[in-house]
């Protein structure tokens, strides 16, 4: 049996959460055409955006556990699209970064997240574009605080 909604709040969360699944899976059937699982595409723009992430850093930013982490970075690796380092600070640790064949896939994959992010949001105007974007930083902080 459902049950309706009683706040304002309650159906945000559920719409964000449905908007962000189906966000994620248009891009992934966009995608997949080059080849490319939702969790490789994914690692592939988090690593181009913040160069030299240590694995565990990338787990956390992906939402994966380490073991997970480690047989999606051996395919990349092996793909040649991505160079485990050791870091110079703690050679336990690995800095993971994109190799230069990485660079002709990662500009694919822009032009096809460019091109589906203006389709969604078009005709959306840049004041509720503001407003959105300042109501998910916030709850972004809030999250970060309560981990």
């Amino acid at each position: 049996m459902q049950t309706k909604l009683t706040s304002k709040e309650a159906e945000f969360a559920v719409e964000l959460g449905k908007v962000a699944r189906r966000w994620r899976t248009r891009l992934d059937s966009r995608l997949r055409t080059m080849g490319l699982t939702q969790a490789r595409w994914m690692a592939l723009l988090e690593l181009s955006r913040a160069d030299g992430l240590t694995q565990r850093e990338l787990a956390t930013t992906l939402g994966v556990e380490g073991p997970t982490l480690v047989r999606l970075l051996d395919g990349l690796e092996g793909q040649g699209l991505i160079e485990r380092q050791p870091c110079p600070d703690d050679r336990r640790v690995k800095r993971v970064r994109v190799t230069t064949t990485a660079v002709p896939i990662l500009n694919e994959i822009r032009k096809i997240t460019d091109a589906t992010r203006s389709e969604l949001l078009a005709g959306v105007v840049a004041e509720d574009l503001s407003t959105a974007l300042r109501v998910l930083t916030l709850i972004a902080e809030r999250l970060e605080q309560t981990e």
